[in-house]
C-alpha cells in the first residue's frame, strides 16, 4: 500500500487530529491510531504532531501505508447490544443524541474491549455519529453524541469556553465536613500545558464513613472529578486508579463494587442558542449502594 494524503476541509477545521482519524478509520483500534501518531508516522504539512493537534483548513495529512483497515477484525454487534445500551434515549434532535449510559461499557473500543458504545450507536444511527465527550467504563448517566461535524465542533468549542454545565453524583470515601470548591489545575497530557479546572462538591447526605455528593464541573478535563476528590483525601468510592483500595476492600457488604460516579445532568446551548437541559436518574445499583452504606 502507498502513502495517502488527506486535505482538511472547512467541516473538519478545529478538530483534534486523533478524533479526526478515529472518525475516518472507525474499524482501526484506538491504540493503533495513537501509536502511529506517537511514532511520527502521521504528519501534518510534513511535520510531526501530537494527538491534541488542532487541524487547520487545507492542512495536508500524511497517512502511513500500514494503516490498513483490512487487517482489523470486524466488530460483531448483536441486537442485544443495541437493546442493552441504546434503550434509554434521554434526548434526540437533528443534531444531537443524548443517552443514559450503562456501567460496564467503554465509550471507545480497544484491544480488551473491542466493541465500544460509539460502535453500537453508529450501528443504530449511522456512521456519521461522533462522540462529543467521554465517560469512563463504569460511569453511568448523560453522554452526548453529535449527528454531524458542525454540531460536534460547536459542542467542543462550547466545552472549551466552559459554557457547558455538567453535574455528577458521587460517593466519596470519608465524611466531607463542608461543601468545597477545588480549582487544582489538571495537566495530565503535558506538564507544560496546565489546564484550569473547577469542581464544586456539595454534600447531599452523610453515610457510614462515606459522603453522597453532587459535583458540578464546567470543563472536560480527563478524570477531573476523580483527581480532585483524591487530592482532598476523599476519593470516589471504588475508584481503582485514584481511590483508597484498602477501604474499598473492607466493604464486604456492598453488592456492586463499581466506581460510584454518575453523570446526573448536562446543560448547554446548541448552534441556534436553544438551551438543552437533560437529566438522568440514578441507576438502581447506585441507589442500592447508598442504602447499604446507611
Amino acid at each position: 500500500m502507498s502513502v495517502k494524503k488527506l486535505k482538511v476541509n472547512a467541516d473538519n477545521e478545529g478538530r483534534r487530529i486523533d478524533n479526526y482519524l478515529l472518525s475516518i478509520y472507525k474499524s482501526v483500534p484506538k491504540s493503533k491510531i495513537y501509536k502511529i501518531i506517537r511514532k511520527g508516522e502521521v504528519r501534518v504539512n510534513s511535520s510531526r504532531i501530537k494527538a491534541h493537534y488542532k487541524l487547520c483548513i487545507n492542512d495536508l495529512i500524511r497517512i502511513p501505508p500500514n494503516l490498513d483497515t483490512s487487517e482489523t477484525i470486524n466488530k460483531i454487534i448483536e441486537k442485544k447490544d443495541i437493546k442493552n445500551h441504546i434503550s434509554d434515549i434521554l434526548y434526540e434532535d437533528a443534531n444531537y443524541l443524548i443517552l443514559n449510559k450503562n456501567k460496564g461499557i467503554s465509550v471507545h473500543g480497544g484491544t480488551k474491549h473491542f466493541v465500544g458504545l460509539i460502535d453500537i450507536v453508529r450501528k443504530k444511527f449511522g456512521e456519521n455519529i461522533d462522540l462529543c465527550h467521554r465517560l469512563d467504563k463504569d460511569t453511568t448517566g448523560c453522554i452526548v453524541f453529535a449527528k454531524n461535524k458542525k454540531s460536534v465542533k460547536h459542542f467542543n468549542e462550547t466545552l472549551k469556553n466552559q459554557n457547558i454545565t455538567k453535574t455528577y453524583n458521587a460517593i466519596l470515601v470519608g465524611n466531607l465536613k463542608k461543601n468545597i470548591k477545588i480549582d487544582t489545575p489538571i495537566y495530565k497530557e503535558d506538564p507544560l500545558k496546565i489546564k484550569n479546572s473547577l469542581s464544586k462538591f456539595k454534600i447531599i447526605k452523610n453515610l457510614k464513613n462515606c459522603t453522597f455528593v453532587e459535583v458540578q464541573i464546567y470543563s472536560g478535563r480527563t478524570h477531573q472529578i476523580r483527581l480532585h476528590a483524591s487530592s482532598i483525601n476523599h476519593p470516589v468510592l471504588f475508584d481503582d486508579k485514584y481511590g483508597d483500595n484498602i477501604f474499598n476492600k473492607s466493604l464486604t457488604n456492598i453488592t456492586t463494587k463499581k466506581i460510584a460516579l454518575h453523570s446526573k445532568s448536562i446543560i448547554f446551548k446548541d448552534i441556534s442558542s436553544n438551551k438543552i437541559e437533560i437529566y438522568a436518574d440514578l441507576p438502581q445499583s447506585f441507589k442500592i449502594m447508598i442504602d447499604e452504606l446507611e
